[in-house]
């Protein structure tokens, strides 16, 4: 991977604003390339806001819906990477939890959550596919939110050459400090097993739909410390810089890089 500074943004998402939303997230991606960040990821459904009953069917949108643009532009004006939230409703009449990934001077692409929590099956329709996305020559995997209580997706992202995951949520309940805590237990772990970087992101603050999430951000470096963090439980953006040299560090090493020794000859 070649290094590179990312931004996490700690986003209050209402739902189903989606135009205070993208002109809001827009504002989050200058101030991000101004710090020199070549990525920022936003939370889970950051476009449309997030809830787990079927009030969000109006409010889900196509992946090429107009209101997108904004995106889109400040893209390929400030050759930023943004990986966004939506709802999506498919051609098919499906809706997904999606993530879009816009790039600079590329189609967009998604990611559809694999995983669905026990309250989202009723709403949501789960996707099909583990994709890795390479911008400026770093490769990076997605997963939204209860995807990343799930070992084995990690370890095929890190099988497809990914440098880094990043964890994008919208986790309702608790302090900030409260869900720090919950999310030591296993997000770190992701990262030492697969000897990569992970960065995971909340959104924060009332929904306006009955929902408060406590904000907070923090990422994870290739041996599983925390190098970045923010539980302040206020909208900001966290930034913080990838590097190739941490990477080699441990995936040099004979000891400390496990993925090359995992056997799959053993029932």
């Amino acid at each position: 991977m070649n290094d590179i500074r990312v931004a996490a943004a700690i986003f209050n998402a209402s739902l189903g604003d989606i135009e205070r939303n993208t002109e809001r997230m827009r504002r989050f991606c200058l101030e991000a390339s101004e710090k020199g960040a070549s990525l920022i990821c936003f939370p889970e459904m950051s476009v449309t806001g997030y809830c787990t009953s079927r009030d969000i069917i109006p409010f889900s949108i196509s992946c090429h819906s107009p209101c997108l643009d904004v995106l889109r532009t400040v893209s390929d004006e400030k050759g930023l990477a943004i990986l966004a939230g939506i709802s999506e409703i498919h051609e098919s009449g499906r809706i997904f939890a999606t993530q879009l990934v816009f790039m600079p001077g590329q189609p967009l692409h998604t990611y559809r959550k694999l995983h669905l929590s026990p309250p989202e099956k009723d709403v949501f329709d789960q996707g099909h596919d583990i994709p890795v996305f390479e911008t400026s020559g770093f490769r990076f995997g997605i997963q939204l939110c209860y995807d990343a209580h799930f070992p084995f997706l990690s370890t095929r992202m890190a099988e497809k050459g990914a440098d880094a995951i990043f964890i994008p949520h919208a986790s309702p309940r608790g302090t900030p400090e409260e869900k720090f805590q919950s999310w030591m237990r296993h997000i770190p772990a992701r990262s030492y097993d697969n000897s990569l970087y992970v960065l995971a992101v909340n959104q924060a603050g009332d929904n306006g739909a009955g929902l408060s999430f406590p904000g907070l951000a923090f990422a994870t470096d290739p041996s599983g410390y925390v190098v970045a963090k923010d539980v302040s439980g206020c909208e900001g953006l966290l930034i913080t810089d990838f590097s190739r040299k941490a990477l080699d560090h441990v995936r040099q090493h004979r000891m400390r890089y496990f993925l090359p020794h995992t056997r799959y000859d053993v029932a």
